[in-house]
């Protein structure tokens, strides 16, 4: 007997559906296949509970505008979960596992670094899903090594790229005409101005960025970095940096006895006037601050001449999310042209995008290009990878020990 439809009932369905839905995308996505549609039809109508860091009224109010979009065309629900600290999620996380939860509080969180690789070794992710993601074509995977690599640490499709950050640092030019372009000039600008430089209290992600940043410049061969740390491997790289902080801590904003609790509050200082440097891991926050008037346009950013760490921020998936299919419809949207060009617009967020704009069709590249406003750095520096996620506890653990 001839045999002439071979798909099971429901494969065919989502086949049509496949077929009735690359005919409806817009020009710039990437055509759907049977398997991506039957993700889609099964996450409508599910519930993402998206932990996300809730800082920022921008970010806020982006991922607000996202809840909107994706209702809209997906009839996917995206609750934000506002937390303060990534790692109380992946407390929460390990502890559903341990209990043997399979029906978890966490659909889909914002993440990297040390969290990651908590997560990862620790089995408590789901994937690899990230580069079956229609849109993860678009991802600039060669000159935007990170979005591969976080932290050191080989993503395997296990989180989603998302955004792009860089230590950056901003000065108003009528008080600061000529930066310092390394940590030696930084020290040698603090000599000079004592009391109207510093940074945040470790464990403040900017302070640890900022110690970091210290460590890669004190260090010839920062081959070690790369490697999961050592107590050898700590002691030995860990010398020279704490040699520049020994110089440079007596030169601080009170004498580097206290230090402001964040990068917000480093912030607010230099607008009043009492600090001249500031501090960001977003290249645009500057340009962020001018538009909303609460910096002058005066203000410019800049990186060292050798370059700043960088790195990707992700989205993953736990292990036991109850709606992975609405959780990797979210992350598909979030990776679109008109997701990521609404993400780095000064008046949306002004969060770099991880996408190859030469990759994307000309009217979506054309979203993108704005014309340079006041406050963006003038000259984009080399992006330093991050140190391996392993040394950031032992490092901020020791910066306590020392100066905490």
């Amino acid at each position: 007997m001839t045999r002439h439809n071979t798909l099971p009932p429901l494969s065919r369905r989502h086949l049509i559906a496949a077929l009735a839905g690359a005919a409806a995308w817009p020009s710039w996505a990437q055509t759907p296949t049977a398997a991506w549609s039957a993700i889609e039809s099964r996450a409508r109508g599910q519930t993402v509970y998206f932990n996300a860091w809730a800082g920022s009224e921008q970010i806020n109010a982006y991922i607000q505008w996202t809840a909107e979009q994706v209702r809209r065309q997906f009839g996917v629900r995206l609750e934000h979960v506002k937390i303060t600290e990534t790692a109380e999620v992946v407390k929460r996380v390990r502890a559903e596992k341990a209990a043997g939860k399979t029906d978890g509080t966490v659909d889909m969180m914002w993440i990297n670094g040390e969290n990651f690789l908590t997560m990862k070794r620790e089995g408590l992710l789901f994937g690899p899903f990230a580069e079956t993601l229609p849109h993860y074509a678009y991802v600039d995977v060669v000159g935007k090594p990170t979005t591969r690599i976080d932290f050191s640490e080989p993503v395997e499709g296990m989180e989603a790229p998302w955004g792009m950050a860089q230590l950056t640092f901003f000065a108003d030019r009528k008080r600061v005409p000529a930066p310092p372009t390394s940590m030696a000039a930084l020290l040698a600008f603090a000599k000079a101005n004592p009391g109207r430089v510093t940074y945040p209290r470790l464990p403040d992600f900017h302070g640890s960025s900022f110690v970091k940043q210290a460590l890669v410049e004190a260090l010839a061969d920062r081959s070690a970095l790369y490697q999961p740390v050592t107590p050898q491997a700590l002691a030995s790289a860990g010398a020279p940096l704490w040699a520049f902080l020994d110089a440079l801590h007596p030169h601080l904003w009170r004498a580097g006895r206290q230090f402001p609790t964040n990068a917000a509050a480093v912030r607010q200082m230099m607008a009043d006037g009492e600090l001249l440097i500031a501090l960001t891991f977003n290249p645009n926050e500057a340009a962020n601050e001018i538009a909303a008037r609460r910096l002058p346009a005066s203000v410019y950013s800049y990186q060292h001449s050798a370059g700043t760490i960088g790195n990707t921020h992700f989205l993953a998936i736990p292990f036991n999310s109850r709606v992975r299919e609405g959780a990797q419809v979210v992350a598909n949207f979030l990776l679109s042209p008109l997701a990521q060009a609404r993400k780095a617009d000064i008046a949306q967020w002004g969060d770099p995008t991880v996408l190859a704009l030469d990759k994307l069709p000309a009217a979506e590249r054309a979203r993108f290009n704005a014309a340079p406003l006041p406050g963006q750095v003038e000259q984009t520096r080399p992006t330093i990878l991050e140190p391996h996620g392993s040394w950031v506890d032992p490092l901020e653990k020791e910066w306590l020990r020392r100066y905490g």
